[in-house]
């Protein structure tokens, strides 16, 4: 491709966006990710970070990364597999796999690495994967690069799975299913007891994505496994320690023989420099705060359930939402970016998302409710959404 070429292309691309309204600059953030936000040069109630907990600013977090950074350095200087396993690295695997019941746990430099190292490792051309129809982008990435043949059943429908995998019954090769736990454009819930099942009738192994679960389902947020009782009966679980967590990264916790595996095939993690000190310092803040202070999940629930009441009551489409994910459905791109324009305008920052990264027609503003917001803030908030919406014609 000449450069005139590219400069071609890529300019046309551009235009195509602008032309459907869905071309948006990068927002600018000053201060804590937090409640009140200054987004763009402006204080705006913040509904659209995943910081459910609020505990990327808990003084105990904070101060972990402080003196991990002075006592071990800015950086960690190599991959994990050379001389870039510090002690924090090892005693955070250490804690995670005790605070998700499992034999071991291999963190990634994030959610997305982690699925495709994974993923891409494990399964090879002569396996299939049966992947939910919403699997998150970084699933699909990961079952694309292990080049399996890739099977997508309906969402989270476990008849279809099953129909799928008696169709394919007598393939030889491994047999994954893969899903996530929490859906991060709807907000709603896999069954994952009705998959395990059909999983184990049919001699497949299951994975689950739990993002979105990580530090918001579960016993002192462990997850949809512990939420469902399903410990032991998971092969494979994803978790990110960069939502509800307040840091950043992810993991993959399994069995010891997983691990060991993962070590050596996950070529994110055997590629990419570890995380800084101060990253796993700060998470194993963050597990500590978990298991002892209750009241961030409690607050977080709490504001959830007023949040989604008061939405339906001034009569918006939220779709299917159990989960702090809450999307006011829209429905057309172009006037689902405006109404999130309109809503900023207001005081409230909410993303618009549009196709491809939700089906067309199912435009929306995502709203994420975290533990750090008042009762006062949502109420706020939910002034300027009745007046949006009413201007936008979403509600009467």
């Amino acid at each position: 491709m000449s450069s005139k070429t590219l400069k071609k292309f890529l300019a046309d691309e551009i235009a195509d966006l602008k032309n459907k309204g869905v071309f948006r600059p990068l927002r600018i953030v000053d201060g804590h990710q937090a409640p009140w936000t200054v987004i763009d040069g402006k204080k705006v109630i913040n509904l659209s970070s995943n910081n459910y907990l609020n505990l990327t600013n808990h003084p105990k977090v904070i101060e972990a990364a402080r003196k991990a950074t002075l006592e071990y350095g800015a950086g960690a200087g190599a991959v994990r597999t050379i001389i870039g396993t510090m002690r924090l690295h090892d005693e955070l695997e250490k804690k995670l796999a005790a605070f998700k019941k499992v034999e071991a746990v291999l963190v990634f430099q994030s959610g997305f690495c982690a699925n495709q190292g994974s993923i891409g490792s494990i399964m090879t051309k002569d396996d299939l994967i049966f992947s939910d129809r919403l699997s998150h982008a970084s699933i699909i990435d990961g079952c694309r690069l292990s080049r399996a043949k890739i099977v997508v059943y309906e969402h989270n429908d476990p008849k279809d799975l099953q129909a799928k995998l008696e169709e394919y019954r007598e393939n030889p090769g491994k047999k994954l299913i893969v899903t996530d736990s929490v859906f991060s454009m709807d907000g709603d819930i896999a069954p994952l007891p009705e998959l395990v099942d059909v999983a184990e009738k049919y001699d497949a192994f299951f994975f689950v994505d739990d993002a979105h679960a990580s530090g918001v389902l579960g016993s002192c947020g462990r997850g949809s496994v512990d939420h469902f009782g399903l410990h032991g009966k998971v092969d494979i679980q994803m978790g990110t320690l960069s939502k509800a967590i307040g840091v950043m990264g992810g993991y993959i916790a399994g069995s010891r023989d997983l691990i060991d595996y993962m070590i050596h095939r996950g070529r994110p993690m055997l590629f990419s420099t570890a995380h800084p000190p101060s990253v796993p310092a700060s998470v194993i803040a963050a597990i500590d705060i978990l298991q002892n202070e209750p009241e961030h999940m409690e607050r977080l629930w709490s504001n959830v359930e007023f949040w989604k009441t008061e939405l339906r009551n001034i009569g918006f489409n939220i779709g299917n939402s159990v989960t702090p994910i809450t999307p006011v459905i829209i429905g057309e791109e172009a006037a689902s970016m405006k109404f999130s324009d309109r809503l900023m305008e207001l005081g409230v920052f909410a993303q618009g998302i549009v196709f491809p990264t939700v089906p067309r027609g199912t435009g929306r503003v995502r709203t994420i409710i975290t533990a750090g917001h008042s009762k006062d803030d949502l109420i706020k908030a939910l002034v300027a959404f009745q007046k949006a919406g009413k201007e936008f014609g979403a509600i009467s």
